[in-house]
This record gives C-alpha cells, structure tokens and sequence, in this order.
C-alpha cells in the first residue's frame, strides 16, 4: 500500500470513528499513531508518544487559550448579558422583529468579549427568550435567531477557534482577530435582515414591542460602555503593540471578571464555576490539540497533502472552482463535525491545497482569506442538521417549541451564512483590508 493510500485509508477510519461518536482527540490519535507507527516504525512511535505530548502543549503562546476562555466564562456568570440585550432592545425594540434584531445585536456584543458560541447562545437565551415569548414571538423565529446568533461568538474577537488556526497555522492572531472583524459586521447586518425578510413574510411570528422613550435609550448606553472599553483594550492594544495577544487576553480576563463582580452577576460561586469550566474546556481543548499532533505527524510522512495539492494542480481547475468544492466538502462535514474537530482535521489536509492555488493573493493573505472562509463555514455547521448543536442547546431551553421548528427557524439565517460566504470568496479584500496584507 502506497503513502497516498493510506493516508486515504486512515483519514477515513477517522472520520468514520468521528461519525460514530468517538472523541475527536481520540479518533486522530488512532488513526495518527497508526499511520505513524506503519510509515516510521513502532519504535519511533513510542518515542514520538513520549515527546509529542509534553512539547505540544508546553508553548508559552497556547496560555493565551485557557486566559480567553476564562473572559468567556466570566462574562457568561455575570450580568454583562443583561446590559447588552436591554440596551440593543431599547433601540430597535419596537419595530417589527425588534426583538429579535436586539437579540443579534446582543449577541454580537456579547461575542466581543465571550468568544465561545454556545455560551453566547445559551447566555442571551436566558435573557431575551422570555421577553420574546412574552411579545408573541414565534417558536421557530425565537429559537432560531438565538442559535444563529450565537455563532457570533466564534467569528467576532476574540475567538478560541481563530486562535487555535493562528498556532495550527503559525500566523499572526492580531491578523486574523482583524481579518474576522469585516466579516462579523456583515454577520450581524446580514442576520438582521433575515429577520426583517422573515417578519415580512411572517408578520404574527414577530410582533412589535413598547416603544422606549429616547432618555431611557441613551441611558442604557451607560451599562454597555466597560464592554466597548474592554474590547478595545484587548483588540486594539494587541493591534498596537502595547501588549502581546497572551498579555492582551490576561487583561481581558483580569477586565471582565471585574466587570461581573461590579454590576452583582458574579460571587464566588460563579467565580468558582468560571474557573472549573475554563479548567475542563482547556484540558479538552489541549487533550484535541495532543491527538492532531500525532495527526499531523503522520499526514507529514504520508505526503498525503501536497499530494492531493498536486493532482489537483493536475486536474486543471481554476483556482475558485477548487475553493468552491473545498467550501462545498466543509459544508457537509459541518452536518456531523464539531467546530474545533473541522478545523484540526481538515486545514492540515486543504491549507497546501490553497497555498499551491494562485488567487493573485501573498501566501500569508490566502491563509488568513482561508482561514476566515473555514471560521464562516464552520459557523454554519453549528445550525445545520443533524449536528446543529448550537439548535439542540437553544431548543432545549425552549419549552413547547418541536426540533422541527427550531430547524425552520434557521433557515433565513442559513441563507444569510451563505450569501456572507459568497461574499468572502469574490472579495478577499473584506478578510485582507484590515489586517493589513495583500
């Protein structure tokens, strides 16, 4: 059996053990190892297992993970939440679909400073789901906006998953925390007019709520202002030098802990399920990290991605009919493949395919470009069947409201993601402008 072929072969088991619900970490250390072991020999696996852990997860620049996520979780124990929604609801409330729209806004905010998109799901659903019940809001448009909206939180910086692709692929988190920030205004603006297309449609699935007079709109303002503070901080003293990206989420964390305590979300229970949690996503998150080393080790030796780089090169496709097919295969792993899974499993395998393209674009450009394509791609996963676990977690919270309903909710929201997507691919420039290269 050729590299190539197994390479194919073993990438396969692991999907397969993937799909079958074995852990991601421990499906690419299987198939990794295996691969490795019959590529190398068995000896150098054993030293490889001896070495690869430690040396993995012993970088200095991973700590920036455990530190965002502890600002995640902070915010998510606090009433930081609360703040956000009131104050978006105060604005575009009493339109027709306000709510829901307050409700985007809400999430995009709370995005800035969370980073995780089930907790901003999960988070804002505990704060807006009621009120919209309460105005007559449809089951399907209620559960929808709400797992839509909370995928902002994996596309709006500061994201776990932009920082696990800067270390995977060794660019600038400053960079990519850039890049993402065009598309995530289209996001919230797009999402927005999804709602708006849906409740014309629909007028009765999204009522207009009481109209709040404009000294109670400008001072709601009053209760947002530290989180446009702290955003700024973390993303613009990166930007500008004045902090490292590791310094940078240490002050955003420090910041809205803080923030928690002073507006009474947070005691020290909260402060002690913050860091319990931020303890068991970090051992996950570096537990995955262990696993793709050993992938990646493996998919090395095998030459299985520049040789799929290379007979594509042979099939004489352009360069954006290739993105297309790649965009299409995201779109269905998305159906059974967590977020953080995707992007560990494939960019090892797609990134050399890009980067053997020419798209007129530098090396560093198309890896930023891809990387923001990936983090919209795997967005939308998180609300497609059958996975959707971003539509699972919000309709379980959601009592009286069918799965069925909640999926159809999703639907202006997916073709949104879509149009944004297509939007990304014919205009690089919107991933490539702030960040500062071309």
């Amino acid at each position: 059996m050729s590299n190539l072929e197994l390479g194919a072969v073993l990438f396969a088991l692991m999907m397969a053990l993937i799909v079958a619900r074995m852990p991601i970490a421990i499906s690419m250390f299987v198939s990794g190892a295996l691969g490795f072991g019959m590529l190398a020999g068995w000896q150098p696996l054993l030293s490889l297992m001896a070495d690869a852990p430690y040396s993995r997860v012993a970088n200095h620049e991973l700590t920036v993970i455990p530190l965002f996520v502890l600002m995640g979780q902070f915010a998510a124990n606090g009433s930081i939440s609360s703040a956000l929604y009131t104050a978006a609801r105060a604005w575009v409330g009493h339109f027709r679909g306000g709510l829901a729209m307050a409700t985007i806004g809400g999430c995009a905010a709370f995005g800035a400073i969370c980073g995780s998109s089930i907790a901003t799901g999960a988070t804002m659903a505990a704060i807006a789901m009621p009120e919209m019940r309460r105005f007559g809001y449809s089951g399907a448009l209620t559960t929808g906006v709400l797992a839509a909206g909370g995928t902002l939180g994996i596309l709006i910086p500061p994201s776990i998953i932009l920082v696990i692709y800067a270390i995977l692929t060794e660019q600038s988190l400053v960079h990519l925390f850039l890049a993402a920030m065009i598309p995530g205004i289209i996001a919230t603006a797009g999402y927005g007019i999804a709602v708006w297309a849906y409740v014309r449609v629909r007028p009765a699935a999204g009522p207009a709520a009481g109209r709040v007079d404009w000294s109670d709109r400008f001072r709601s303002l009053n209760a947002i202002w530290p989180v446009v503070v702290i955003f700024g901080a973390v993303v613009g003293g990166i930007y500008l030098g004045v902090f490292t990206p590791t310094e940078g989420a240490a002050v955003g964390a420090a910041a809205t802990g803080c923030l928690s305590w002073a507006v009474g979300g947070m005691r020290f229970d909260g402060f002690k399920a913050a860091l319990l949690e931020t303890a068991k996503i970090t051992g996950m998150i570096f537990l995955i990290l262990i696993g793709a080393e050993f992938y990646s080790s493996f998919l090395a030796l095998s030459q299985l991605p520049q040789t799929l780089a290379e007979w594509i090169g042979e099939l004489g496709f352009s360069p954006f009919a290739v993105l297309l097919i790649i965009v299409g295969l995201y779109l269905v792993l998305g159906c059974v493949m967590d977020a953080l899974a995707m992007i560990l499993v494939t960019v090892p395998v797609f990134l050399p395919v890009m980067l053997a393209l020419d798209f007129g674009l530098s090396p560093e450009a198309v890896i930023i470009w891809f990387g923001i394509i990936v983090l919209c791609v795997v967005e939308v996963g998180l609300i497609t069947p059958p996975i959707g676990i971003n539509v699972y977690v919000i309709n379980s919270m959601a009592r009286g409201v069918s799965m069925t309903d909640s999926f159809k909710g999703i639907v202006p929201f997916f073709l949104s993601d879509l149009v944004r997507i297509g939007i990304i691919i014919a205009f690089p420039i919107t991933t490539t402008w702030l960040a500062g290269v071309a």
